[in-house]
Order: C-alpha cells, then sequence, then structure tokens
C-alpha cells in the first residue's frame, strides 16, 4: 500500500500541489494553502517543534508518516522531512491512502 501513497506524492509533486522543507511548507500555512502537512517518522526534534507550532497556529491538519528517504525519493526532493498538500482532493486521496496502509500494518 505504500507504493500507492508514494506514487499520489508523486502526481502532487508533478501538478503543483505538494511542497516539501519546513521553510516552504511554513509559508505555504502562512497563506492558508495547506490542506493537509505530513511528517516522516525520523523527523528532527528541532524541526519537528518548529512545524508543529506553525501546524497548531494555523490549524492544519496533519499526519507522520513513513521516511524521509522513499518520500524524498518519490517527491524528488532530497532529504526532506515535512511535506504539504495543497489541493484538497489530494489531500483527502492520500490522506485515505495512508489510512489503509496503517490499518494493514
Amino acid at each position: 500500500m505504500k507504493s500507492k501513497v508514494l506514487t499520489y506524492l508523486g502526481f502532487a509533486k508533478k501538478s503543483g500541489n505538494l511542497v516539501s522543507g519546513v521553510n516552504t511548507c511554513t509559508f505555504h500555512m502562512a497563506r492558508g494553502k495547506v490542506r493537509l502537512a505530513i511528517l516522516t517518522e525520523d523527523i528532527s526534534e528541532n524541526s519537528e517543534k518548529k512545524i508543529m507550532k506553525e501546524i497548531r497556529k494555523h490549524s492544519v491538519e496533519y499526519i507522520k508518516y513513513g521516511n524521509s528517504e522513499e518520500m524524498s525519493h518519490a517527491t524528488g526532493a532530497e532529504g526532506r522531512t515535512v511535506f504539504a498538500i495543497l489541493d484538497e482532493q489530494f489531500a483527502n486521496t492520500i490522506k485515505g491512502e495512508i489510512g489503509k496502509d496503517i490499518k494493514n500494518a
């Protein structure tokens, strides 16, 4: 199932509906564009504190999922631990697939 999530992340990136990195995601949250934030399981403590502050401040829905290596590879952005989905459809689809993946784990 994880491959479906990674495929959808790739589609979101290609369509311009995915941004990555703490600072870029924070910028888009401040603009009210983020529909879903995805934090990798291996995010550093400092990055997590910084992004969680913004997530709470802007009331953004978030999920902790996957590891930075595979997520970064799927989106073509190396070394990223934070991803933000900007489109409601992609956000709902990815949430659903992550839910299925977690349930089947």
